[in-house]
């Protein structure tokens, strides 16, 4: 995503996200002519996304923020709306909790993905408002763009990327960039 004199000042229009041809879990990302390698859901691209299938979202999103691990990184640059993670902060993923699909915070009662992760994935965290309006119960939650594997394995349903592509991408998502997923 190179910059000329004037592109850094405004978001990206769009990013498209693709599979690799007979590569369904690994795919690119393509934005202003630039591609980077991502990691996809094990289930590869799906249009009918169901909770646990491991499938990533086809379909048009939008980002909503940025969380971040403020212990691990230096607030990143981007247009979007930034969130430091805590270690209660976690995504309901029960089909039957009224939070389904939402930010949470971890109580005794209420357990969810926990965004504080031992391992590096949730570092840097786009969301975005995949089965948001309208939520619908077991549609998929929690699909976010994140950090990859070293290894680049497959996601639960997300797309992951290397350090270096999310804060370069980070610096050029906006609220109103289109995330084109298939």
């Amino acid at each position: 995503m190179p910059c000329t004199t004037h592109s850094c000042d405004r978001p990206l229009a769009a990013i498209r996200i693709r599979a690799v041809a007979g590569r369904p879990q690994q795919g690119w990302l393509i934005a202003e002519g630039r591609t980077i390698a991502v990691a996809l859901g094990r289930g590869g691209i799906r249009a009918n996304k169901r909770e646990g299938d491991g499938g990533t979202p086809k379909g048009i999103f939008r980002p909503i923020r940025v969380w971040w691990r403020p212990d691990r990184h230096p607030r990143p640059q981007t247009f979007l709306p930034v969130r430091a993670i805590t270690p209660a902060d976690a995504w309901c993923e029960d089909p039957a909790d009224r939070r389904y699909n939402r930010p949470i915070r971890l109580t005794q009662s209420a357990t969810g993905d926990r965004l504080t992760r031992e391992d590096h994935l949730y570092d840097f965290i786009i969301e975005i408002d995949h089965n948001t309006r309208p939520r619908i119960a077991g549609r998929g939650s929690a699909v976010f763009l994140h950090l990859a594997r070293d290894n680049f394995g497959p996601t639960a349903g997300c797309v992951a990327m290397t350090q270096p592509a999310m804060l370069r991408l980070l610096r050029r998502i906006g609220p109103r960039t289109k995330i084109m997923i298939g």
